[in-house]
Order: structure tokens, then sequence, then C-alpha cells
């Protein structure tokens, strides 16, 4: 342990949680370089406040069905084939859907013909917090993100209610009996635990990602078919990338009147 401060040695105990590295060896745990690398390849672990910035003027239906893909796949979010019990965790909307309130009789063609691709907004003051009697719901004090604990959810679906943007979805039967014929590999990642029958799940903002030092699903998903179609990043850096196309476009947010402070934008 020698050449190594007080500071990287908490970090580091905080990574072990993360990484799962709790029951390796000592001796392997502590491998020459190994710390070292740890550290370094952890980026995303130092934001205290997670945004995404979507340029719609570079999203197509083809882009946005992969991002939807891709976070789908990653988190066992099953295709149920019933509308009224879908489960979703990144979706499509038409801009009157997406931006009530928003709309008037001359607003660009491109725009209100233009699908958006909608998410939890990760809000600054979520209501759908406060709402959860069980804490099943909590925003992280660490970098804002909102966490949901199916373990701890009663299903009593008062965050559904709470929240204005209708990202929350409740499991009305268990998601691993979803039909064969829509999910034939269903779970399609083993890494990520599926849900029960009676709880409520929505995007968590790839927190698994994120402690490894890995950008969400769909921004990843993103950027290998078109540079900062989607961007995410620390809102609380000034000299972040997120905070940087802030400076340099005109954005907007869903609902942004009621207080909540969604924390992802849209470029237009």
């Amino acid at each position: 342990m020698m050449g190594m401060d007080r500071r990287k040695f908490l970090k580091l105990a905080g990574l072990s949680t993360l990484f799962g590295l709790g029951g390796k060896a000592a001796f392997d745990l502590l491998a020459p370089g190994e710390l070292e690398a740890a550290l370094e390849n952890v980026p995303l672990t130092e934001g205290k406040k997670w945004g995404m910035v979507v340029d719609m003027s570079k999203m197509d239906e083809k882009l946005m069905n992969k991002c939807i893909k891709a976070c789908h796949h990653i988190h066992n979010v099953p295709d149920i084939g019933n509308p009224k019990e879908e489960i979703k965790w990144i979706w499509k909307e038409d801009y009157d859907h997406s931006f009530p309130g928003q709309q008037h009789e001359y607003i660009a063609e491109g725009i209100k013909e233009h699908n958006f691709l909608l998410l939890c907004n990760h809000c600054t003051n979520p209501p759908c917090c406060r709402a959860c009697p069980t804490k099943a719901t909590w925003k992280r004090e660490s970098d804002g993100v909102v966490m949901m604990d199916q373990h701890r959810c009663i299903g009593c679906r008062f965050c559904m209610a709470a929240c204005p943007y209708g990202v929350r979805n409740f499991n009305w039967g268990d998601p691993r009996k979803a039909p064969k014929a829509l999910n034939p590999n269903f779970p399609t990642n083993p890494e990520y635990p599926t849900r029960t029958k009676g709880v409520v799940e929505k995007c968590n903002f790839c927190s698994e990602r994120l402690a490894k030092g890995t950008l969400p699903a769909c921004v990843e998903a993103a950027g290998k078919e078109t540079k900062n179609a989607m961007a995410f990043g620390d809102l609380a850096d000034r000299n972040s990338e997120v905070r940087e196309l802030l400076r340099a476009h005109y954005t907007i947010r869903r609902k942004p009147e009621l207080g909540t402070g969604p924390n992802v934008y849209y470029i237009v």
C-alpha cells in the first residue's frame, strides 16, 4: 500500500463494492499496478449531477430504435405485446405528447413532425421520491440519479401517479413469463437482474455502467452511429461536454414549468 494516499485508498474501498472485488484474494486485489488502473479507468464515477443532451437534428427513427434496443437488451426489458401493460425504459413519442404546453401553430414542421426519444429525466426535484412510502425510489445525493429498488417496492404505484412524465412502468405480470415469440432469448443479459410481478421499474441512467466508468447504453449506441447525437456528463462541471453543448445550442426540456428540474435536454 506504499505510495497510495488516504484519499485514493478510500476511493478504492468504494470501488471494491461497485466492482465486486470484495471476494478476491488479498494478493490478487493488491496486485502491482492493478489499483492504479482501477482508479484511472472510472472517470464517470466522479460526476456530481449527471445529465443528458439529445440532439434531435441528428436523431432519426433508425438511430432511436437502436438506442431503445440497446437499453432494453442490457436491462432485460421484455416486449409484453400489450400496449396497456408494456414495460419501457426509453421510447419514442411525438412532439405534442412529449412537450405539452409548448406547441403553437407556427412551430417548424421539422420539429412538430419529429418523434422524440424519451426516458426518465432524473429530476433535480423528483416528486416520485416524495410520494414513495417505502423509499423504494430515491435520489442519490452523490450524483443526482433517481434510483429504483424493486425489493423495497410494494406496488402501490404512488410514484407513477406523482411522476408527470409517464416514465415509470408497473409489472402486471412476471416479466420472465413474457411471450416467448416476442422474447426468444429473454433474459438477454445474465448480468442484470430480472424483475418480479407487482413492482415498478424505470430508467436508472445505467447506474451499473456508470459504476464501471461506462457511458449509458443508449448514449453508447448512438455514438457508434452519429457523434454527439446523445451526450452524457456532469452538469456540475462547466467544462463538461454536456455543458458545452448547452452553451452552444438552444435546448428544451419536458414540462419545466412544473419545477421538477428535468436533467434531460433536447437540442431542436
